[in-house]
């Protein structure tokens, strides 16, 4: 079977694992997009620390969870946000202006929506956790 989406497998992943109430998750293949990813995750304190596994292969992810997260998805095809489009997308995608984050990509590298907003960059949407 061919995976299309690397993240989106990551993410759904995780977010079975979180919902059955486990304590850590094995993510395999890794990249350096959902090394990212969880690094914003873990700055917000979405998930514990995770730890990189290197097989000579593709390589594995074992991610620490702590039950924060209620559901975590990837926006697929990648749209492309301007700055002023932020709110729109928080909107549509967030269940509150309070929590939750957009993680886009844009110039100045992974970053959640609100760092976007500070920096007055725009950039492609990645996905979402709250």
């Amino acid at each position: 079977m061919v995976r299309m989406s690397v993240l989106s497998d990551c993410l759904k992943s995780i977010c079975n694992a979180e919902r059955k109430g486990k304590r850590q998750v094995l993510i395999r293949p890794s990249s350096k997009v959902i090394i990212k990813f969880l690094t914003v995750m873990m700055k917000h304190g979405y998930i514990g620390e995770f730890e990189i596994v290197d097989d000579h292969r593709s390589g594995k992810i074992v991610v620490e969870l702590n039950g924060r997260i209620n559901k975590c998805g990837v926006v697929s095809p990648r749209f492309d946000i301007k700055l002023n489009e932020i709110e729109k997308w928080v909107t549509n995608l967030l269940p509150s202006r309070l929590f939750g984050y957009i993680v886009l990509t844009t110039s100045a590298g992974i970053m959640d929506h609100e760092e976007a907003r500070k920096r007055a960059v725009g950039g492609k949407i990645l996905g979402f956790f709250y």
